[in-house]
């Protein structure tokens, strides 16, 4: 590169640095000189496996020791510097052009090819000559989608960067393992670190999910083996799952996984950032349903016990459907509420319920009151609600782009605090049926429609 492309470079990297908190310390000069070398050694490729390996691990090493301003402006180097070269694949691009229609096309073909092959790729793919190279990247593209929120410059490179991903966590090469309490420890630390849903207080909070009434599977890549990539937790029961609190209570009597008739699937979570936009969800479920089908023979309902993160943030939105939803109650439930000794006018019940401020435990006849209103407004915001032309409820999405249905609402389903503050304690379950789960992911994933229950529809109609 010429020496003015280098000054650039290394201008482009200063005002990055300049632009981050006063946290980060900004590279010296011979640093950054030092970071591109580097780069351009593993751009050009030179030497055997040994030597690749050698420039790898140093190339890493350096990433790490950086802090956030040094990575960021490491990898805006790697995209604006190392992508294909303008002049390269304008030539080959003409040359195709002429060669259109002779013997000579698909040569050209190759050619411009191999011409728009950008150099941050063989920078990138170095990375699988090092142990831990797999999740070196994994964790060098979460930060990079950190960073790309305030740099568009950096689209190009994690576009690139998701592709690779995309290609090496391909469903076919991932293995689905059980996690029990006889796993590794490592393992189960990380379980406990992971999980997003039901957070996991204790040994024996984790030690109560993983006993045999329950069955903890996930996806694993054979270069991170103690690394879950997605993990889902299930319990094995007699009857559809309508509370959290009492599904994970580590007091509760063991069940007797041989009489169970119903698989709950009550937290899954993606452990990895970085592969964000890297989906295998949906074989992650088929793989597990199968599997219990398989070896609990009795299983007839497979079913979650979900979330409902968005809709309180919905309502307040559109806080025009609570009121809707309040002022088209029954005479019943109107009694109801004024019986509750709540204290307040409906409008004052409205900003309450929005700002989810109503002390829930203390007041049973409220609760009772706000019992059908708020699952009818739920069944609205399930049913109705969207962002663009899908669910505005992202779990929503993921099941029902699964080829699941919305099949119950479940009232004070999670009483904890934030079950409270995301969904007045709602949650919904969602029926996975085996018969129908190719039938409903299709019409969903072309015409968007949602498969629902017939009381779940009732509840959205009034």
């Amino acid at each position: 590169m010429a020496g003015n492309l280098v000054s650039r470079s290394l201008l482009k990297m200063r005002n990055i640095v300049a632009q981050a908190t006063g946290k980060s310390r900004e590279p010296s000069e011979k640093t950054l000189e030092r970071i591109r070398h580097q780069l351009e050694e593993c751009a050009i490729g030179l030497g055997g496996e040994i030597s690749t390996r050698q420039r790898a691990a140093r190339l890493a090493d350096t990433y790490l020791k950086l802090d956030d301003a040094g990575r960021h402006a490491m990898l805006r180097l790697i995209a604006l510097d190392f992508g294909p070269n303008p002049e390269t694949v304008a030539q080959a691009h003409a040359a195709y052009q002429e060669a259109v229609g002779t013997d000579q096309q698909w040569n050209a073909e190759a050619q411009l090819r191999a011409a728009m092959r950008s150099q941050r790729l063989r920078i990138l793919t170095q990375f699988n000559a090092i142990p831990q190279g797999v999740k070196f990247l994994v964790d060098l593209r979460a930060d990079l989608l950190r960073f790309v929120v305030d740099d568009p410059l950096l689209k190009p490179l994690d576009r690139e960067l998701e592709n690779r991903l995309t290609a090496w966590f391909d469903v076919g090469f991932l293995e689905l393992r059980q996690i029990t309490w006889e796993s590794p420890a490592a393992l189960l630390e990380r379980v406990i670190k992971y999980e997003a849903v039901h957070a996991i207080h204790s040994w024996q909070d984790l030690k109560n999910r993983l006993d045999s009434d329950r069955r903890c599977y996930a996806f694993f890549h054979p270069r991170m083996p103690l690394e879950p990539l997605i993990f889902v937790e299930t319990a094995l029961t007699e009857t559809l799952a309508d509370n959290v609190q009492r599904l994970l209570d580590i007091n509760a009597p063991l069940g007797d996984p041989g009489k169970a008739d119903a698989a709950i699937f009550y937290s899954i979570t993606n452990t990895q950032a970085g592969l964000r936009g890297v989906s295998f969800g949906n074989f992650l479920l088929k793989r597990v349903l199968a599997d219990l089908q398989r070896d609990f023979p009795r299983l007839r309902t497979f079913s979650t016990l979900s979330p409902l993160p968005g809709l309180i943030r919905w309502a307040r939105q559109n806080p025009q459907e609570l009121g809707a939803v309040l002022a088209a109650m029954s005479s019943t439930e109107r009694k109801k509420l004024l019986a509750s000794d709540a204290g307040r006018s409906e409008a004052d019940l409205v900003a309450a319920l929005l700002d989810a401020d109503i002390e829930w435990p203390e007041n049973e006849k409220l609760l009772a009151a706000l019992h059908e209103p708020l699952l009818r407004l739920a069944a609205r915001y399930l049913t109705e609600a969207k962002r663009g032309d899908r669910p505005y409820d992202a779990v929503a999405r993921f099941h029902l782009g699964n080829g699941a249905r919305i099949e119950r609402l479940n009232w004070q389903a999670d009483t904890s605090a934030n079950g409270y503050a995301q969904s007045w304690g709602i949650m919904v379950n969602y029926l996975y049926d085996p018969d129908d789960i190719e039938a409903n992911l299709e019409a969903y994933a072309r015409h968007g429609k949602i498969d629902t229950s017939s009381a779940v529809r009732r509840q959205a109609r009034h």
